[in-house]
């Protein structure tokens, strides 16, 4: 019995895309190619076998029963072979570690320690990518990304890594080191405001009818409000985990004792497979025992400010901001 003649991988490819994303725009951003390359491959897979696999459903693409029966085998078929490929390839990737970072994790928390890890582990190359694209493991040859969001993502274990809170700090120089001494006198500074850390809920915490603010700069990446801080620019709403050192080391302080947590968290993200992975244990204990020392500094600076600046900074008159 001949082996049918089979369709191009490309083709292949931008069917299970489209079908998967029901839009032939989704499948071209994925994939990396025009909305017409997607188009054009698919039209020539369905002149090939003769059925008609996909049908226009408003702005986007649905199967048809033949692509639907279609899309089964051919999704079967491509986690077959990607599983093959991982399997034949795994001598030549384990002492590679490929990581997926958000842009803010890897400047303000993961670039300046990463020299311990290289250092403790010199025979393993860490590949890390900086980007907010979600990404494909099987597709994308990933070990691990590290993510903030809610957790759910399906089909992937997500860890916690920390318990995420704001609060307000600012330069120890901004204002010529005239700096606020309860929540109120936040009314005469410049706010830094970032996409992800809305002031409002501060506010209400620190007892203020503030509404959310509506001027100044905005930046929609959290290492950019740090930065804009440690600048002396104002004061920035910041996220605990993404200070760094810059709090025990002077160039931030942390102007009152109220924070508020976090709606959204950083996980370390990774499929299933990965856990039985010798890679696996090194990474993950490398990264859970900095985060516990993070901790512990946490701890150490919180206790060195003086009693008088805590209690200072707790008192929560309420007022209007104009």
């Amino acid at each position: 019995m001949s082996t049918p003649r089979l369709p191009a991988m490309q083709a292949l490819r931008a069917f299970d895309s489209a079908a998967s994303l029901g839009s032939l725009t989704r499948a071209a951003e994925q994939l990396h190619v025009t909305h017409g390359a997607i188009s054009h491959q698919i039209k020539a897979l369905e002149a090939e076998l003769g059925v008609d696999l996909l049908e226009r459903a408003g702005r986007g693409v649905r199967l048809t029963s033949d692509g639907a029966r279609f899309a089964k085998g051919v999704r079967e078929a491509l986690e077959r072979l990607a599983s093959a490929v991982r399997d034949v390839t795994a001598h030549a990737t384990e002492r590679r570690i490929r990581v997926s970072v958000v842009p803010s994790f890897a400047a303000r928390w993961l670039l300046p320690r990463l020299g311990r890890f290289i250092a403790a582990h010199p025979d393993i190359d860490l590949d890390v990518s900086a980007t907010i694209n979600l990404v494909d493991f099987e597709r994308d040859e990933l070990d691990f990304g590290i993510r903030n969001g809610v957790g759910n993502w399906p089909g992937l274990v997500a860890e916690p890594l920390f318990d995420e809170t704001y609060f307000p700090v600012c330069s120890p120089r901004m204002n010529g080191g005239k700096l606020p001494r309860q929540p109120a006198d936040l009314a005469r500074c410049v706010l830094l405001r970032g996409e992800s850390e809305p002031w409002q809920p501060w506010f209400r915490a620190a007892g203020l009818d503030w509404p959310e603010p509506t001027r100044g700069a905005t930046f929609n990446d959290s290492s950019h409000t740090v930065q804009a801080a440690v600048e002396g620019q104002g004061v920035a709403l910041a996220r605990e985990s993404l200070l760094g050192n810059d709090l025990v080391n002077g160039l931030l302080v942390r102007l009152f004792d109220i924070s508020i947590p976090a709606p959204r968290r950083f996980y370390l993200v990774y499929p299933p497979r990965m856990a039985s992975s010798p890679k696996h244990a090194l990474f993950r204990d490398w990264l859970f025992a900095e985060l516990t020392a993070d901790r512990t500094m946490a701890e150490c600076t919180h206790d060195a400010v003086p009693a008088s600046t805590r209690a200072q900074s707790r008192a929560r008159t309420p007022a209007k901001r104009k």
